[in-house]
């Protein structure tokens, strides 16, 4: 069993049907894995979401398993950004969901992957 955290325009394409997200995480779920989420997501999702959407989008995020943003996972986001400015790659925070894979020993799921260089995060990439 694998647990995958969502990076959160896989939650996006999710919420608007596209990209046949839903299929992906119907399948994964169905092979016993779990789908988790983050405050990074939480936060994102809730930026850009219309009022009309919110009880669909709650419910989905509820369903996640949820985890937390530690003292450990804070600094390993702040390290992480620190040292890839120093190699020329400007990270952000929200790219910091990196750290919250790492520390929790979790798969992410993205389409994003140039945004994660980090040799020991375990990405399960997608084609955008």
């Amino acid at each position: 069993m694998t647990t995958y955290l969502l990076d959160t325009s896989v939650i996006i394409d999710l919420l608007n049907g596209k990209r046949r997200r839903h299929e992906l995480l119907k399948g994964l779920l169905s092979q016993g894995d779990l789908l988790a989420c983050c405050a990074i997501n939480v936060g994102e999702i809730y930026a850009g979401m219309r009022p009309k959407e919110e009880p669909g989008t709650e419910q989905f995020l509820r369903s996640l398993d949820y985890y937390e943003i530690t003292w450990a996972v804070a600094r390993k986001a702040g390290l992480l950004k620190r040292d890839y400015s120093k190699k020329g790659q400007t990270l952000t925070l929200p790219d910091a969901i990196a750290a919250v894979a790492i520390e929790y020993d979790l798969m992410l799921i993205t389409d994003n992957i140039k945004h994660f260089p980090m040799p020991e995060l375990k990405l399960f990439p997608l084609d955008g």
